[in-house]
């Protein structure tokens, strides 16, 4: 599913940021991130576009904007997960 708007690419480059724990990527890392199709910088370049990145006059370094922190504080659970957890606490009480 694809949110706000971006393309699979974006959501990982962002997610990239979230994994490593840090607010501010080079090109190097950006484009080392394994993507199923396509990847690059193009992804990089269109987020700051979006509004969700910033980057220096040379395009060396990319870091995040309030947006994107914001996009990243999100961590949504599918309802199966949550509801399997409850299934095996309830029966880890009833033993």
């Amino acid at each position: 599913m694809l949110i706000k708007g971006m393309t699979e690419q974006e959501i990982r480059v962002l997610q990239e940021y979230r994994r490593v724990g840090t607010e501010s990527l080079t090109i190097a890392a950006i484009t080392a991130i394994k993507h199923p199709a396509g990847g690059g910088e193009s992804p990089a370049l269109s987020l700051v576009e979006k509004g969700f990145l910033t980057t220096d006059a040379a395009r060396e370094n990319f870091a995040l904007t309030p947006k994107a922190k914001e996009f990243l504080s999100y961590d949504p659970k599918p309802e199966f997960e949550e509801g399997g957890a409850s299934e095996e606490a309830a029966a880890v009480v009833a033993e």
